[in-house]
């Protein structure tokens, strides 16, 4: 894969996650599990709910290098982006008055998500934070990508519900449909998550400056 498709599997995977997750948050069936785990802190220490997940990144950051796994520029990319573009589609994204329409939105947007976690896992730089820890989830267990997605997004639902974030029948069909969107769209595209080399930080600069020498070059 060229390095400018990378870029821009990157770029576009990460605002389109930020759209699925508004999506099934303005479903308004009930949030996402990691949406209530959100909200359910949000609204304990007065963040929105934006800020609090990128505080909730940056911990599970934390997590998966103590699990094995590498962080890079995507991951940055991610931890940041996310938190920023969430709290600005909650005001452009509508909330779904009806049943029927908030099914329809919830179900497009875990597709979404789906999608757009292929899209910045496949560019390399990274994996995003809750992505990271289902990867090295998969890695530690052997269990297949759709069974540890789902047993994470379970389990931040039950603390999120605890802390008093919002909990529908969206929470059910989300908690346990991500895993099998995830699973559906990575075998749609024959994509293997856990054969993805990532690049640290230090070799995304490292290659970009190569990048960037080769690209001035041609172009003289």
């Amino acid at each position: 894969m060229s390095y400018i498709k990378r870029i821009v599997y990157l770029v576009l995977g990460t605002f389109i996650l930020s759209v699925g997750i508004v999506m099934t948050m303005q479903a308004n069936l009930g949030y996402a599990p990691w949406d209530v785990f959100h909200r359910g802190i949000s609204d304990t220490i007065g963040m929105s709910i934006g800020s609090v997940s990128i505080v909730a990144s940056l911990v599970i950051s934390a997590v998966v290098v103590l699990l094995g796994e590498k962080l890079g520029f995507g991951t940055i990319v991610n931890i940041f982006a996310i938190g920023i573009y969430m709290d600005i589609l909650l005001e452009i994204i509508p909330e779904m008055q009806s049943f029927g329409s908030g099914l329809i939105m919830l179900i497009l947007g875990l597709f979404i998500c789906a999608f757009s976690t292929y899209l910045y896992i496949a560019s390399g730089f990274g994996a995003g934070p809750r992505d990271s820890l289902m990867v090295a989830l998969e890695r530690l267990t052997k269990l297949s990508v759709g069974v540890c997605r789902g047993t994470i997004e379970v389990v931040v639902c039950i603390v999120g519900w605890l802390l008093g974030g919002p909990v529908g029948m969206g929470t059910i069909i989300s908690a346990f449909g991500i895993g099998v969107c995830v699973q559906l769209i990575f075998s749609w595209v024959k994509f293997d998550a856990t054969g993805v080399k990532h690049e640290t930080i230090n070799e995304t600069i490292k290659n970009l400056k190569g990048f960037l020498k080769r690209t001035l070059k041609e172009d003289a």
